[in-house]
């Protein structure tokens, strides 16, 4: 067995085995990594002991951290979670927040106690929090106390989770409060580069979502690859962006890309429209991460950011259309730098720079990775034809005691699920998914649990959901719903349904288009025929 700093082996005892995990590529210099890795130490305290304790590193409204800040406030909680909570290096913590400076630094103290982080959306219900904490087997968590209901309900069914605190809580209970008895140094955890340092869960296509298993090595990996050779950032630069730290796209890039190389991120809790460009003007900032969705929608008050601090724009989440390109670029002159990434491979691995975008390509390779496009069989596809994106890596997928690991890793290849081509010049271009998840601007939504929490209402006899083309959104999710004898069709029964769910999963998940059917497709067994209900949704024959 090779060293690990666990003495809780959860983790190293669920990962999947050896021969179901994918190829790991270390080819390039940067990716040498030492046996023994704590991705605090190398990413917030390297920065305290190397003499730039002072320079900015988080802002929020009313609000400037340092280096040494964030350092002493993570290595107080670290303190609290250790001394007072009885955490050992291996148990898993929820952290539940919005995007704020907080929630960055109970992320850090998890990683210094040689802990797990599971960073959870802030819409998540009671009921997605509790497969969440049943699934990973959660013991402690820290929460935003502004987001403590749903937690407290999910916590009353879930009696492994003993310990919680809150945060942003003025409270004697709250989590600063126990902060403040305990000192602002911590000797990090000595963890080994393949000790589990973070589950980030990823929504199924059958509604159960899936925990991917990051090491150390793995946060140190997505730091050395996309960003010095595709976003090549600066100390100076300044980062700011909408997608929650609990995406992988976010905590990369609104977190560890900035700590990485001593750059500064501002935390927003509110990312409409306005807000963003209000924010961009007052914190100066220089680089830019959100979904397609949110720079089509922020586009027509754009001409605003034209000869701003602003020089770099990031989109990932979903696929981004030539013209949302075409119109950020005529209101702000900037060229965006898109990619495509994986919440199994932790970030981005095919993307191209400002100077290569090509408009309707999503880039090339990232140094670092390899990736393939394969038909059915798995054999490399001729070029320009549509096959099954495949890649390998520094990072790759570990589905935490998921069977479904033998769909996503074959022969060594991480298969994303996602339609590709591959051009002469080496750009891959999008054309679909190969699976039933709806992404609709920028989340991942499992329609099996959309109909699971439509089929709760009393008046639905039969439903079924697919994702559908929206020009602003990418997808929408869409319900075709069989109604109860007695429950009538119409708006308000739609209006009905959509709050519905929208009370007992996350409201970003409600479908936004409703069709009343008198019947559903399905197979001689009843398996439920989605390609069917896409032709329907489309005019096709019933």
């Amino acid at each position: 067995m090779s060293y690990s700093a666990h003495t809780d082996s959860f983790t190293r005892d669920n990962l999947p085995p050896p021969e179901l995990q994918p190829e790991f590529l270390f080819d390039l210099p940067e990716l040498k990594f030492p046996q023994r890795l704590n991705c605090a130490g190398e990413l917030l305290d390297r920065h305290v002991r190397e003499g730039r304790g002072a320079r900015l590193c988080i802002q929020a409204p009313g609000l400037r951290w340092t280096y040494a800040d964030l350092q002493q406030r993570a290595n107080r909680i670290a303190n609290v979670l250790v001394n007072d909570l009885g955490l050992v290096p291996g148990n898993r913590v929820l952290l539940r927040a919005p995007n704020n400076p907080m929630m960055a630094a109970c992320w850090f103290a998890v990683m210094k106690a040689g802990a797990v982080a599971v960073a959870t959306m802030p819409l998540l219900r009671a009921k997605e929090l509790k497969h969440v904490i049943t699934k990973a087997r959660i013991s402690h968590a820290l929460c935003d106390v502004r987001l403590a209901e749903e937690l407290r309900n999910a916590a009353g069914e879930c009696p492994e989770l003993k310990h919680l605190r809150y945060f942003n809580d003025s409270s004697a209970d709250g989590l600063e409060a126990a902060m403040a008895n305990h000192p602002a140094t911590f000797d990090n955890v000595d963890t080994a580069a393949t000790d589990t340092c973070m589950l980030a869960f990823t929504s199924g296509t059958t509604g159960q979502p899936k925990a991917t298993m990051h090491f150390h090595r793995d946060v140190m990996a997505s730091c050395v690859c996309w960003p010095p050779y595709v976003l090549r950032p600066v100390a100076d630069d300044i980062f700011m962006g909408t997608p929650p730290l609990a995406f992988t796209f976010g905590l990369g890039g609104l977190l560890l890309f900035p700590l990485s190389v001593g750059a500064s991120t501002v935390l927003l809790e509110q990312g409409a429209p306005q807000d963003l460009v209000d924010a961009i003007a007052t914190y100066k900032a220089t680089v830019l991460f959100t979904a397609p969705t949110s720079y089509r929608a922020i586009a027509p008050i754009a001409g605003a950011l034209r000869n701003s601090s602003l020089r770099k724009c990031v989109s990932a989440g979903e696929a981004l259309p030539a013209a949302t390109r075409a119109l950020w670029k005529e209101a702000t002159g900037i060229e965006m730098i898109d990619g495509i990434g994986a919440t199994e491979l932790m970030h981005i691995f095919i993307s191209a720079d400002e100077a290569h975008a090509l408009p309707g390509a999503t880039g090339t390779v990232v140094p670092g990775y390899v990736a393939c496009v394969m038909d059915d069989a798995g054999r490399p596809s001729p070029l320009g034809e549509v096959g099954n994106l495949a890649v390998k890596g520094p990072t790759g997928c570990r589905y935490l005691a998921d069977e479904r690991q033998a769909k996503y890793v074959r022969d060594g290849w991480n298969y994303t699920g996602d339609a590709y081509s591959l051009d002469a010049a080496g750009y891959f271009h999008y054309h679909s998914r190969t699976d039933d998840m709806i992404i609709s601007a920028g989340y991942n939504i499992a329609g099996p649990e959309v109909e699971d929490a439509l089929l709760r209402h009393p008046a639905v006899a039969e439903c079924g959901v697919i994702g559908i083309a929206d020009e602003e959104r990418g997808q929408i999710v869409k319900a075709m719903v069989v109604l109860r004898p007695g429950s009538e069709a119409g708006p308000a029964m739609a209006k009905e349904l959509q709050d519905f769910v929208k009370h007992n999963i996350a409201p970003y998940k409600y479908p936004r288009s409703i069709e009343f059917v008198s019947s559903l497709p399905r197979t001689e067994t009843g398996k439920l025929q989605r390609f069917r209900l896409r032709q329907i949704s489309a005019g096709g024959a019933r």
